[in-house]
Formats: C-alpha cells, sequence, structure tokens
C-alpha cells in the first residue's frame, strides 16, 4: 500500500494547486507531470476541485490528492473523487481518525508542539508545516523537529524557488508544498513544465 511517506519522497515539490475552470485541469496536470512534479494536491478552495481531481486522475503518471480538507465530509467528497492522499491545514481527532479509518495516506497541518503530540497520539508521524514562513520559518521548523526525531515534514505557505533548496537541505523535510509551480488561470504547458522542471531537479 502507499504510504505518504512514499508520496512525498517521490518529488522534492507538491504543487499546490487552486483550479477555477475545470478545463485548465488536466493541461496543468500534463505539465507538471511533464516537467517530474508528479504529486499533485488539488485544494478544495473552488468549486471545481473535485471535478478537477477526476479529470487529473486520467493524466498518466499523476498522483492526484485533495488539500485544504477540514472536515469528515470533506474527506468523504474527496475520497470519492478519486484522490489518493489527503492534505489538511490542521490537525482534529476527528479528521484524523476518519482519514486513518479510511485507510488513505493522510498530512495534517501543524504549527506546533501540541499539534505534532496530536498526530502522535494517532500513529501519525508525518505533516506539512504549514503556515511555513509564517510560523516562524526554517528556524522554527529546526526548533520544532528536535524533540520529534521520528517525524517528517513537508513545509508549505511561503515556500518559493528561491527558498525550497534551503528547506530540502534540513534532513527531516522530505519535499515542500509550493503554489509558485502552478499559477491559476489559462495553463501556458511550456512554462509550466519548464517551471515543474526547475522544481524537481532542486536535491533535497
Amino acid at each position: 500500500m502507499t504510504t505518504i511517506a512514499d508520496i512525498m519522497q517521490t518529488a522534492p515539490v507538491i504543487p499546490v494547486i487552486v483550479v477555477d475552470e475545470v478545463e485548465h485541469a488536466v493541461p496543468l496536470a500534463r505539465a507538471l507531470v511533464a516537467g517530474g512534479l508528479r504529486v499533485l494536491e488539488v485544494t478544495l478552495r473552488t468549486p471545481a476541485a473535485l471535478d478537477a481531481i477526476r479529470a487529473m486522475k486520467n493524466v498518466d503518471g499523476a498522483i492526484v490528492g485533495a488539500g485544504t480538507v477540514t472536515n469528515q465530509q470533506e474527506l468523504a467528497a474527496a475520497i470519492e473523487a478519486g484522490s489518493e492522499f489527503i492534505v489538511s491545514p490542521g490537525l482534529t481527532d476527528t479528521l484524523g481518525k476518519a482519514a486513518i479509518r479510511e485507510r488513505i495516506p493522510f498530512l495534517p497541518g501543524i504549527a506546533n508542539a501540541g499539534d505534532i503530540m496530536r498526530g502522535l497520539d494517532l500513529g501519525l508521524t508525518h505533516f506539512k508545516f504549514f503556515p511555513a514562513m509564517a510560523a516562524g520559518g526554517l528556524p522554527a521548523l529546526k526548533a520544532l523537529a528536535a524533540p520529534f526525531g521520528q517525524c517528517r515534514f513537508c513545509p508549505t505557505g511561503g515556500i518559493t524557488l528561491e527558498n525550497a533548496p534551503e528547506w530540502l537541505g534540513f534532513d527531516p523535510v522530505h519535499c515542500v508544498g509550493g503554489s509558485w509551480v502552478a499559477p491559476r488561470g489559462a495553463v501556458d504547458e511550456v512554462t509550466v513544465e519548464k517551471v515543474a522542471r526547475e522544481a524537481a531537479s532542486l536535491a533535497s
């Protein structure tokens, strides 16, 4: 069974995607996968999101999941749409238990030690550090990670091509989440593929 650890180690950058028009979904997914970014997080921030997940799943090589999942109803809808993994901005016992019950790879957001301890109580060890820059940046994550050696992280929020290598250079960071690789709106596949290739080449 694919785990969240497997997914986090597929590529150094997970595109954080906001789809406003479902017809943009497949060209965007195609360009990102062609550039080497196979793990695609489609945020449930727009009415088109679930249809975008359904459409992107048809792109060869794409591993499509749902982001901004905040409750059990959204979790169920994301799974029904075919999501292969789930990302949430935070962690509640209710959502964590539901994701574990569904046996779906789950990456909950954490911003402090209490969040991590709640996750560990549920048996989770892989987390999204969010909002990464606003929550104190790399120094904050280094301080947080120190007491929790078993944990691995995907910082998201304020990550750019310029600062990603610094994050990826920190051992407990498996990957970063970034919206810079997946601009909103109509898709220029050549440009997106070029940006994706640049991101995929970032050594972790």
